[in-house]
């Protein structure tokens, strides 16, 4: 059954709101220039809270990071208590194997070659770990890392799939079109920020929205 990651959480409710809903991974995004970005210190806090809430349902936690050193990723994960990190910059494949497979990369291509050269390059310093997304594939925009709300190729994303054993899709999923699109693409895994977020309010969510995707892609994955 196709996986959900509810990015972008920003505070405690809704973080236990998406578990609740029965999201299986949480991101946390790290960029500054993001209207989502949570500082590591409040997000420990907010990881705290939330396993001692939890327990052993506790999403999986994912950090997201753009153009960051690998050593400051590192001080990231243990502060904050995740065992997985998110590239959404410029990122190579070298700083991708300094992981050592608890990291996977964010592409936002802009042709299927682009697309299918990306896989090809990434491929090395993939993670193995079958908890693990291989890859995130996500719409591209000239200025923004992830968030924008553009939809990726459906041709693309089949086509990345095809080469990738554990895909992650990402860009414009909404609770309204994500069946569809799960049901044509069949990913590993699907990503959403802004589609279930208040109206004009960035890294804030709106419950009945997370709720209606996740029922939405767990419907589609039967």
């Amino acid at each position: 059954m196709t996986k959900v990651k509810i990015c972008g959480i920003t505070s405690y409710e809704d973080g236990l709101a998406a578990a609740g809903a029965g999201a299986d991974m949480l991101g946390l995004n790290f960029y500054k220039k993001s209207p989502r970005y949570i500082a590591p210190e409040d997000a420990a806090e907010l990881a705290r809270k939330l396993r001692d809430e939890l327990g052993a349902q506790m999403p999986l936690l994912v950090g997201l990071f753009v153009n960051e050193v690998v050593g400051r990723i590192s001080i990231t994960m243990e502060q904050v208590g995740f065992k997985l990190a998110q590239l959404s910059g410029d990122e190579s494949v070298e700083l991708l194997k300094e992981l050592h497979g608890t990291g996977f990369k964010g592409i936002r291509p802009r042709s299927l070659q682009e697309a299918l050269d990306d896989v090809a390059y990434f491929a090395p310093g993939a993670s193995t770990d079958e908890r693990y997304p291989t890859l995130l594939l996500d719409a591209y925009h000239p200025d923004l890392y992830g968030g924008t709300g553009e939809q990726a190729s459906i041709d693309v994303a089949r086509a990345v799939k095809d080469k990738t054993p554990r895909l992650m899709l990402a860009g414009g999923l909404k609770p309204d079109n994500v069946g569809a699109i799960v049901e044509q693409v069949q990913p590993w895994a699907v990503d959403v920020a802004s589609g279930v977020e208040l109206d004009g309010q960035p890294g804030k969510k709106d419950a009945e929205k997370v709720k209606a995707f996740i029922q939405a892609v767990k419907g589609a994955a039967k």
